[in-house]
C-alpha cells in the first residue's frame, strides 16, 4: 500500500501534477512487486542450498516472529517519515514502553492486556513529547530524537537498577508464554485457523498494518500528515494544523515503538534495558526499501513489510550458510546504502521528467 499526498488537493487536480502522481505511484507499485519477487527467489535459493531453511518450527516460525516485530518498528519510523522527519529514539521508546509493561507485571501485578496498554500509552507519551519539543522550539527532529535517545537510555537503566536485581523484569503474566510460543494452528483444532509455522504474535503486526494503512489511505488526519511532509508551508497556508499533525505523527511513532518493545520482550521472555538497541537500522531499512520517501509526502505500508521481510530472509539465509554476525551487519549496511542511493536516483529521475 503506497500513499501519496492527498490526491484531492487543488494542486494535484491539475493534469501535469496528476500525471506525476500517477507516475510515482506506478513506480512504487513496481518497486513493491519487485521486492516480492526478490523475497520469493531468495527463499527458493536458500531453501535449495539449505533444506532446513523450510523447517516450520525451527526456522520459519522464529523468522516470521522477527519479521512481525521489525515490521512494527518500520511502521514506527514510517509514521514520522510521512511528515519528512525521523525518529532516532525509536529503539529507546521501545525500551521505555517495555519497561512500563514489565514494571506493571512485576511490581503492580497487572494482567497481560493492562500491562500492554500501559506500555503503549508510555511510548505514545514519549513520542508526543518529542513532537511537542519539535513544534515549540523549531529544532530539527534529528537533534530532538537523538537527545531523547540518550535521556531515555539513562532513565531506563536507572529504573531497572532501582527495581530489579538482575536488570530485568522476569515475571510473566498468564498468556505471555503462550503468545511467545504458540502458533495460529494452536487457536483451534486442525489447520482451520492457520499454519503451525505462523506465530500468534503476527496478529499484532496485522492490526498495526491495517491501522496505519487505513490512517494514510482513508483518514483525513493521515492525508494531512502526507501533505505536511510534502510541503509544510503550503499545507499550513491551506488551513492544515501542521503542528498538530507533527505531534500526531511522533505520537503514533512512539505508540508503535512501544508495541514493538512489548513484542520483542515477549519473544525474549523478559523485559530488559537492552530491548530495542538493534531497532534503528531496520526501522529505516523497511520503509526505505519499500518506497517510503525520506523527504515526506509518500509512504508505503505494504512496502515496509516487504522490505523487512527481504532483510530478514537475507539475514536468516546467510546465517544458515555460515556467514558471521559481523559480515551480516556489513551486508545490511550495504543494503541500506544501496536503498538510499536508489531513492536519490529516483528523485533525480523524477525531477528530470518534470522539467522535460
Amino acid at each position: 500500500m503506497t500513499l501519496l499526498a492527498d490526491p484531492d488537493s487543488e494542486t494535484q487536480r491539475r493534469p501535469p501534477a496528476a500525471r506525476r502522481a500517477r507516475w510515482v505511484l506506478r513506480a512504487l507499485t513496481g518497486q513493491r512487486a519487485g521486492l516480492a519477487v526478490v523475497v520469493v527467489v531468495l527463499i527458493v535459493v536458500f531453501g535449495t542450498l539449505r533444506p532446513a531453511f523450510y523447517d516450520s518450527r525451527l526456522v520459519v516460525f522464529p523468522l516470521l516472529r522477527d519479521i512481525a516485530t521489525l515490521t512494527v518498528v518500520g511502521l514506527a519510523q514510517l509514521a514520522v517519515l510521512s511528515i519528512g522527519h525521523m525518529n532516532l529514539a525509536v529503539g529507546r521508546m521501545a525500551a521505555f514502553g517495555a519497561l512500563v509493561s514489565g514494571f506493571s507485571y512485576q511490581v503492580l501485578g497487572l494482567n497481560l492486556v493492562l500491562g500492554l496498554v500501559l506500555g503503549l500509552v508510555a511510548g505514545a507519551a514519549v513520542g508526543a513529547l518529542a513532537g511537542l519539543i519539535i513544534t515549540s522550539t523549531g529544532v530539527n527532529s534529528f537533534v530532538v530524537t537523538l537527545g531523547l535517545d540518550f535521556a531515555l537510555l539513562g532513565l531506563v537503566t536507572l529504573v531497572y537498577g532501582q527495581f530489579t536485581t538482575l536488570a530485568a523484569f522476569t515475571v510473566k503474566p498468564p498468556g505471555m508464554e503462550a503468545l511467545r510460543s504458540y502458533s495460529m494452528a494452536d487457536l483451534c483444532a486442525g489447520d482451520l485457523c492457520g499454519s503451525p509455522a505462523v506465530p500468534q504474535l503476527l496478529l499484532f503486526t496485522v492490526v498495526a498494518l491495517a491501522g496505519v494503512g487505513y490512517l494514510f489511505a482513508r483518514a483525513r488526519t493521515g492525508r494531512e500528515m502526507l501533505l505536511t511532509g510534502s510541503n509544510a508551508t503550503a499545507a499550513e497556508l491551506s488551513g492544515i494544523p501542521t503542528k498538530r499533525r507533527v505531534i500526531g505523527a511522533h505520537t503514533l511513532s512512539g505508540l508503535l515503538s512501544g508495541l514493538a518493545g512489548f513484542m520483542l520482550a515477549v519473544t525474549a521472555g523478559s523485559f530488559t534495558a537492552g530491548i530495542g538497541s538493534a531497532f534503528l537500522i531496520p526501522s529505516f531499512l523497511g520503509p526505505v526499501l519499500g518506497g517510503t520517501a525520506l523527504t515526506g509526502g509518500a509512504v508505503s505500508v505494504i512496502g515496509t513489510f516487504l522490505g523487512i521481510s527481504l532483510t530478514q530472509v537475507i539475514q536468516q539465509g546467510l546465517s544458515m550458510l555460515g556467514v558471521g554476525l559481523e559480515s551480516l551487519n556489513i551486508y545490511l549496511g550495504l543494503i541500506l546504502l544501496v536503498a538510499l542511493s536508489a531513492v536519490r536516483i529516483r528523485q533525480l529521475f523524477t525531477r528530470r521528467r518534470r522539467s522535460s
